[in-house]
């Protein structure tokens, strides 16, 4: 019975975690941080970010980052907006921390990316073209 009652908290656990990830996912430009995500959870910060860590591998944190520089790499493709406009677009408030982000987990800076990249998903289904140009995670990115 106890065995039955942790695997059903483990199940509901793991929906609330969901459930914070599509906000982030869904909310990525407005300014989020993690007490407010816990605060809509029901759950405190400290327990969200264990948990999240638990099941995505990553911070919170992290994930939103991720989620920002892949909305940023499209936008820098598409080519109709500057870095800047980008930059704020996707929810950053500062130019210098957006480029220091999106060199750390593309392995370029954005203007570079921008001019180099504009072609690097045409003739690719959208829903490929993500995983093909997802950025890479945890200062993975080799300098090119």
């Amino acid at each position: 019975m106890a065995l039955e009652r942790a695997e059903a908290q483990r199940l509901r656990d793991i929906t609330v975690i969901r459930r914070v990830r599509d906000r982030i996912d869904r909310e990525y430009a407005q300014p989020l941080n993690l007490e407010e995500l816990a605060r809509g959870a029901h759950l405190s910060a400290g327990h969200l970010s264990r948990e999240f860590r638990r099941v995505y591998g990553e911070s919170p944190y992290a994930y939103l980052m991720t989620r920002r520089i892949e909305r940023a790499m499209t936008l820098l493709r598409r080519g109709d907006l500057s870095v800047t406009d980008v930059c704020f677009e996707v929810g950053f408030s500062s130019l210098g921390t957006f480029s220091t982000r999106f060199s750390e987990l593309v392995g370029v800076p954005p203007s570079v990316y921008r001019r180099d990249h504009s072609q690097a998903a045409v003739g690719i289904p959208p829903c490929l073209a993500r995983q093909v140009t997802r950025p890479v995670r945890n200062r993975e990115a080799r300098p090119s």
